[in-house]
């Protein structure tokens, strides 16, 4: 399973400015951990984490079923770039 696509095409539907968003699959030091890290504007990871993490904790929620059936760890972070 194409885990950043998968992330990626959740996240562009509830973004603004769908040219500035990004996923990347980052390394990590334990093979059955996959870390993620969702890049776009202030605003828009804003909007993806939600108030109080809401929409970022519902996102993880769904991303971690798959992740589940394949025996991986996932872990999924949000980092803004642009201006605050």
């Amino acid at each position: 399973m194409d885990y950043v696509k998968t992330l990626h095409d959740i996240a562009v539907e509830l973004v603004h400015n769908k040219d500035h968003l990004e996923v990347r699959e980052m390394p990590s030091l334990d093979e059955d951990t996959l870390t993620l890290v969702v890049y776009a504007d202030h605003e828009d990871i804003a909007r993806l984490i939600g108030r109080h993490g809401i929409m970022a904790n519902s996102i993880r929620r769904l991303m971690s079923v798959p992740s589940r059936m394949n025996n991986k760890r996932l872990d999924i972070k949000f980092e803004s770039y642009g201006e605050e």
